[in-house]
């Protein structure tokens, strides 16, 4: 037969069995091919990359494998915020979302804390007989928040109001912001009264005698909520830096900007995530 001698020119032993000279030449035949089928499946192993996931790890759309961005947890608590005040806490001369509640929020949500658009109530000018008449005659929108900020008196102190008459009613809208925060008295966050005298809008008057009845008027309003046992957080050295730091006002020149609303934001970050963790 044709296999012998294709055997015998191989140098394979020959056997007279022809089922056995068939079986050896294919066996012989077939196992370069069964060496190159392990050599294959090798390299498909190593070409598996590193960041394999399992079967049971599922991308989100815009996620990556390495991703730290959790997605948003649609079951977590959101928290309200109210803001009473005047022109420092309506944001004067600024964008709404450079406003010292807005940059709070925001700071908030990036440590997993979501609260809902702040309700604020506040108007340039307005003095603690303004913000009383507002509150009494259009309360808020409800009847609770978890956090309420309370900065009001400037005006008081540049129309030349008595610090009497804003002791009593300082002390009215306390009592207030302390039911707006279902009488859960460290839900309350007094802020001390900026410092302007440190302002060209200042200059034309008598900055020193500014900044004396600026203090007297935080006295008042420090005691008080001491006395109340709510939070306070003394804002106004902070804004005294603005006499060697422009950039801290805004385009006004009497006003606080964007930056020294965010210097505030960070101060009440940490006394409002006590709160709400």
């Amino acid at each position: 037969m044709f296999i012998q001698p294709c055997l015998q020119k191989h140098g394979f032993f020959v056997n007279s069995n022809p089922s056995f000279f068939v079986n050896t030449c294919m066996m012989k035949m077939l196992l370069p091919v069964f060496i190159l089928l392990q050599i294959v499946a090798c390299k498909k192993e190593q070409a598996i990359p590193g960041n394999f996931l399992p079967a049971d790890t599922t991308l989100m759309a815009g996620d990556t494998a390495n991703s730290n961005t959790a997605p948003p947890d649609t079951t977590a608590k959101t928290f309200d915020y109210l803001a009473l005040g005047d022109s420092y806490t309506i944001g004067q001369s600024v964008p709404v979302n450079e406003r010292f509640p807005m940059q709070l929020a925001a700071l908030l949500k990036l440590e997993k804390i979501y609260v809902n658009e702040p309700e604020i109530i506040a108007q340039t000018g307005w003095t603690t007989q303004n913000l009383l008449n507002r509150l009494n005659g259009s309360p808020p929108a409800k009847r609770t928040y978890d956090i309420v900020t309370l900065l009001i008196g400037v005006n008081n102190q540049f129309q030349n109001r008595p610090i009497q008459e804003y002791s009593q009613q300082f002390t009215q809208l306390l009592q207030m912001s302390i039911e707006y925060a279902a009488n859960i008295r460290r839900r309350v966050i007094v802020l001390s009264i900026p410092d302007y005298s440190v302002t060209p809008f200042a200059a034309s008057y008598n900055p020193a005698k500014i900044a004396a009845e600026i203090d007297a008027f935080n006295l008042v309003n420090k005691t008080i909520s001491e006395s109340f046992g709510v939070q306070y957080l003394y804002i106004t050295d902070a804004t005294r830096k603005a006499s060697t730091d422009l950039s801290l006002l805004a385009t006004d020149k009497l006003h606080p900007s964007g930056k020294a609303y965010a210097q505030w934001a960070a101060m009440l970050l940490p006394m409002v995530k006590q709160v709400l963790q």
